[in-house]
Order: C-alpha cells, then structure tokens, then sequence
C-alpha cells in the first residue's frame, strides 16, 4: 500500500468498513498533533492572572484576554471531543456516525484555535509595542492563518480536487 493512496483514500482492496477505520485512525493521530500545542496555549493563559504585572493590563488587554481565554477552552473541549465519542460509542457500529461528528467538531476546535491564537498575539504585543502594532500583527497573521488552514483547502475542495 502506498503512502500516496493512504492519503488520497483510494487504497486498492479497502472496503467500507476498513476505510471508515483508517479514516479515523487518521482524524485521532491529527489530534495527537493539534491538541498538546492547544493545551500548552490553555494552560499558560490560565497562569496569566496570577502573574504579578496582570493587574496592570489596560480594560481592551483584559476584555480581549478573557475571550481569547474562553476560545482557548471551547477550542480546547471541541478538539478533545472525538476521543471521548470515540470511547463511549466503542463497539457501537457508529464509525461513520462518530466520523462525520468528530470532523465538524475538529474543524469547530480549528476554527476557534483562530481566535485564541490571534487574541495572545494581540494581548503580548499590545503590552510590548502598542495598540497599533498589535493589530497590524494580529490581522496579519489572523489572516495568514485562515488563508492556510480554511480558504486553500476549500478552494481545492470547491475546484473538485480534494
């Protein structure tokens, strides 16, 4: 079996059943990339307030803080959601079901990992350079972001060729 037909998802000889399987195998393993870098964002902004200089954050800092936090933990549950499906479905003949669920509640976690990102980079330059700066940055990068993770593979989707 080639590496190319394992992703392209033509491989010779795979019934429905062996795809489903393989197709979720790979949903899992993308998850054992995303998520550590997920948690690690989640478990720096929740050390954040406890640090000494947080007090002196401006009112637009905290306001945009405190969202960038609640993306950061919606993320977070929306991302870790396939594996408990995974868990209590088990052996329940739902592979398809929990295939098509899992993916729109990885594309969800994605989506709100956007925000979350852009919201710390808004925050950190914001205190280090100045508002403007910040949002030079911030819609920079926001924007790259969601060029290279949503417009490029709809554009191929929507070409017929993903």
């Amino acid at each position: 079996m080639s590496a190319e037909k394992l992703i392209e998802g033509t491989t010779a000889g795979e019934d429905g059943q062996e795809r489903r399987a393989r197709e979720l195998a790979e949903l899992l393993q993308e998850l054992r990339v995303v998520l550590p870098g997920v948690q690690v964002l989640f478990a720096f902004l929740l050390t954040v307030p406890f640090a000494p200089g947080f007090g002196g954050v401006s009112p637009l800092q905290k306001d945009v803080f405190f969202g960038t936090l609640v993306c950061t933990a919606l993320s977070t549950g929306l991302l870790m959601a396939p594996s408990a499906h995974h868990r209590i479905l088990w052996r329940r003949r739902a592979r398809e079901h929990r295939l098509k669920v899992a993916n729109r509640l990885v594309v969800a976690g994605i989506a709100l990992l956007l925000p979350a990102i852009a919201g710390s980079l808004f925050v950190i330059t914001d205190i280090i350079f100045g508002s403007r700066p910040a949002a030079i940055v911030t819609t920079v990068i926001a924007v790259f972001l969601a060029y290279v993770w949503f417009v490029m593979p709809l554009t191929r989707r929507l070409d017929g060729d993903g």
